[in-house]
């Protein structure tokens, strides 16, 4: 997943400067360690949208990346090291999580990042995570540029950034997943293409379409808005007069719910379809004509994984009072990597962390293979995941109903 376009990085001077290597805080608390009985206190940050329209998925995130450390911390899971959790609101604005990134490259005692949400706010922040060596793992963004550079299209793929992993699947498996599940299971010949000019959303769009028509669907119109827009008039008018069997939206659920309330309202009785920038509990709350929309998102999910059973059960003990939403399973799994990376660090080492951690953590993210929430956790060469699970879900009545799931391979 998503947001804004790309933005200018900070100078080679600016990051530079910021260059270090974590070595963890030592205190005398606890016994767990070979270091005379000194515990080790390592951070990992997270840079997500804990403010804004976007809060709900963004909270979801954060809780889920507390849940890991609180249960690594109570578990003992790395012998003699305390994890602590430093999260950021980037409100989904590039700068903001490109500040972030360098708040928290500037803190020796961060070993790894959980973030960002949006694409475009990664866009902005590897760069930064790559100067300074610490690993950035995104459970939410999409956007295959991120890895594999913009000539991916041409099976051209080269890894960007050596720092760089996500637990989420890249949107040539997602858009492609949802182009074939319109033509074949939805049975749409027609669709209206909508974008929101954001990188996310016009990749996702990109990718359902070259789908869509390859399998012989026709896209019958496109149009792009802007992503605060909330009034579709002209929209909904250009879309009725090509009377199409599916509308499609490249986007995020704050514009997308009412757009599908003002396509229905406009008499379009063609239902919204999106991708997990749409996939949200808010999208159904604000839209009040949500029933019948479809939704594709990242991996199986978690309420039918019985390897999700634990998080679903200790997320509820937390008492956290924000949903988990879509990516609470993949955060999980993607602070957990950091937490598993950081574990074989320290076996490697005797037992204590070495002073080029950062380094040592990113070399074993790409190793790290585990049984996670959303099922085996690891990544290929180009720091993707290899997990490339999607579903489908559609509006039922007043939630979201899983209608298909299977591994996409390109």
């Amino acid at each position: 997943m998503r947001h804004h376009s790309l933005l200018l990085l900070t100078t080679a001077i600016t990051t530079g400067a910021l260059t270090l290597s974590a070595c963890g805080s030592r205190d005398d608390k606890g016994s767990d360690s070979d270091d005379g009985g000194k515990k080790t206190t390592v951070t990992i940050g997270l840079d997500a949208p804990l403010t804004g329209d976007l809060s709900a998925l963004g909270q979801g995130i954060k809780n889920s990346a507390h849940l890991a450390i609180t249960n690594a911390n109570k578990n003992k899971e790395v012998p003699g090291v305390t994890f602590e959790f430093s999260p950021l609101d980037d409100q989904a604005q590039p700068t903001s999580g490109q500040q972030n990134t360098t708040k928290l490259a500037g803190d020796k005692n961060v070993v790894g990042i959980v973030g960002p949400l949006n694409s475009s706010v990664a866009q902005s922040m590897q760069q930064v995570a790559q100067a300074n060596n610490v690993a950035l793992i995104s459970p939410a963004n999409t956007t295959p540029d991120l890895t594999q550079g913009k000539d991916w299209k041409e099976n051209n793929r080269k890894r960007q950034f050596s720092t760089y992993f996500r637990t989420a699947t890249t949107d040539e498996v997602q858009g492609a997943f949802g182009g074939q599940y319109a033509y074949e299971h939805i049975k749409a010949k027609t669709v209206y293409v909508i974008d929101d000019q954001k990188t996310y959303g016009v990749g996702l769009a990109a990718a359902f379409s070259a789908k869509f028509t390859a399998l012989g669907g026709k896209i019958v119109g496109t149009e792009h808005v802007n992503p605060e827009d909330r009034d579709f008039k002209a929209i909904v008018s250009k879309a009725k007069s090509t009377n199409p069997d599916l509308i499609f939206y490249g986007g995020e659920y704050p514009a997308a719910a009412p757009l599908s309330q003002q396509l229905k309202d406009g008499g379009l009785k063609a239902p919204l379809m999106g991708g997990d920038g749409m996939y949200s509990g808010d999208y159904i709350t604000l839209n009040k004509k949500s029933a019948g929309d479809y939704a594709t998102s990242v991996g199986k999910p978690v309420e039918q994984l019985d390897s999700a059973k634990k998080f679903i059960a200790d997320y509820k003990a937390a008492g956290y009072k924000d949903r988990y939403e879509a990516y609470g399973g993949s955060t999980y799994d993607a602070t957990w990597a950091i937490i598993q990376a950081v574990k074989a660090v320290v076996s490697e080492n005797g037992g204590k962390l070495p002073t080029d951690a950062r380094a040592k953590v990113v070399q074993a993210l790409n190793k790290v293979s585990f049984d996670g929430v959303t099922g085996r956790v690891s990544f290929d060469q180009y720091g993707d995941t290899t997990n490339t699970m999607i579903t489908a879900y559609q509006v039922d009545a007043t939630a979201w109903k899983a209608r298909h799931s299977a591994e996409y391979k390109r």
